[in-house]
């Protein structure tokens, strides 16, 4: 039969590496949390790709889009764009401008930069960049030009407007579009 002192003994033993353990298994935790938020990050310098093919992006935008009846958001900027950053940052961010536009567009960051200013695009698109950058432009599914948008008009002091974002994504939505909502008018 052990002693007293023998289980006092074995049990700060034990005590000590359990603690040990559950030191360690806090800054595994913590570690595993910090990288999940560090995935949260939104890239802010890489919303643009010079190098893409737009022509290409935009067609593979068009069957997505097709496929599930939404329409495509463009926002024509470029990674050198403060406003540009902003938008996409603004948009990302809030839960209900995110949830509008992943619910009725496919997103596309069409690139406008010295490397890429992919004229012929903004040209089949009416010219978009006269109103400086970003500016959005929305398609349907078959790629026909159903709205430019101004984004100073959807800004707020140094930032955007949340409910002039979220008037315009659900105006120019597929949902808005529905000839239905207009019978008896």
């Amino acid at each position: 039969m052990p002693s007293w002192g023998s289980i006092n003994t074995f049990n700060l033993c034990n005590m000590k590496i359990f603690s040990r353990l559950l030191i360690v298994s806090f800054c595994l935790l913590g570690a595993v949390s910090l990288q999940a938020q560090e995935k949260h990050v939104l890239d802010l310098e890489h919303i643009y790709n010079p190098a893409a093919d737009a022509a290409a992006d935009l067609k593979a935008a068009q069957q997505e889009a097709a496929a599930a009846n939404k329409h495509i958001f463009i926002q024509v900027g470029g990674n050198w764009c403060i406003w540009c950053k902003r938008f996409y940052k603004f948009t990302e961010e809030d839960s209900t401008l995110k949830s509008l536009l992943n619910k009725n567009f496919v997103v596309y960051h069409l690139n406008y930069s010295k490397e890429n200013k992919n004229l012929p695009i903004l040209q089949k698109l009416g010219y978009p960049q006269r109103f400086g950058f970003p500016v959005i432009v929305i398609l349907d599914a078959k790629g026909n030009r159903l709205h430019t948008q101004d984004s100073g008009l959807l800004e707020s002091a140094d930032s955007y407007d949340q409910k002039k974002i979220a008037a315009l994504l659900k105006q120019w939505g597929p949902d808005a579009m529905n000839p239905a909502h207009y019978v008896n008018q």
